[in-house]
């Protein structure tokens, strides 16, 4: 059933194996960034001691396929209960694909869910205008639709949202990936307005989505008090005008070991980052002409 997905995805048209593509750097570009607050990056592993850069490069390899997938099916199709389930079945083989790649290890459940839902709006019949609004928006049409066939896993996220009363990965997309187009990519596009370096607008625009987001992934590790100390900090750093201030990057460093000593780590909002730098490159590529 894997290899015939990702045989289907090889022989995908040019733009949806590039939808793939782009996929697959937004999720590099999002491990890779650093530093970045308890998440693995090019400096450290954050909190965690089961991941590590060269897995996750791995693991986002191997999911471009499926991401591609998911683009195809949608290729001159309506948003509709069929095209959600065909999606659901392609994400649960990449789930399957990413955990033998990766031995066991969950690098990037949450973004296929997140990719994956804005690979399928970037192809369906009515995104012929592929703004990063309009992708988050036809995605979230998808989203809000009911996949008969969905197992109903379990997971700690799912656990935290349910016990502190809040949205999760689920809500974040139902709604649009407001995280998203209301604060990543704001933040994203005026750090660069403002002449700062690439790092620095990426680095501003997580910092945008930590300030905001309730992620659950904190939640589950840290408590309130961990996603509180992760709010107020990132919004800290945003007031002194991001992380090109010194000081601003200081805080940063020290959120970082902050976060590691809490054993918290961001994950919602790392997804949310590769989302928003996925539909910010649709936008601007030669798919959306």
């Amino acid at each position: 059933m894997m290899m015939q997905s990702c045989q289907n995805a090889c022989f995908a048209p040019t733009e949806c194996v590039g939808i793939g593509e782009l996929a697959k750097q937004a999720l590099i570009a999002e491990v890779t960034l650093t530093p970045k607050p308890g998440l693995v990056d090019n400096r450290n592993t954050g909190s965690h001691t089961d991941l590590t850069v060269n897995l996750m490069l791995r693991s986002a390899s191997c999911l471009a396929p499926f991401f591609a997938e998911m683009a195809q099916v949608a290729l001159g199709q309506p948003v509709s209960v069929w095209l959600r389930e065909q999606i659901g079945a392609i994400g649960r083989n990449a789930e399957v694909a990413m955990m033998a790649t990766t031995q066991g290890v969950n690098t990037h459940r949450g973004a296929i869910w997140a990719l994956g839902l804005l690979s399928t709006a970037a192809m369906v019949t009515d995104s012929e205008n592929k703004t990063a609004e309009r992708l988050c928006a036809l995605a979230g049409q998808l989203a809000s639709l009911a996949d008969r066939h969905a197992p109903n896993t379990f997971s700690k996220g799912k656990l935290a949202s349910n016990h502190f009363q809040v949205n999760g990965a689920k809500q974040q997309a139902q709604l649009g990936f407001p995280a998203v187009t209301d604060h990543a990519l704001p933040t994203l596009r005026l750090s660069r307005l403002r002449g700062h370096s690439e790092t620095e607008a990426r680095l501003n625009a997580l910092l945008a989505l930590t300030a905001h987001l309730t992620d659950t992934c904190v939640l589950s590790r840290a408590g309130l008090a961990g996603q509180t100390h992760l709010q107020t900090r990132s919004r800290d750093i945003l007031a002194l005008g991001g992380v090109s201030h010194p000081q601003g990057y200081a805080l940063l460093e020290q959120l970082d070991a902050d976060m590691i000593a809490l054993n918290a780590s961001p994950g919602g909002a790392a997804d949310l980052l590769a989302a928003t730098l996925f539909v910010d490159w649709v936008e601007h590529s030669e798919l959306s002409k």
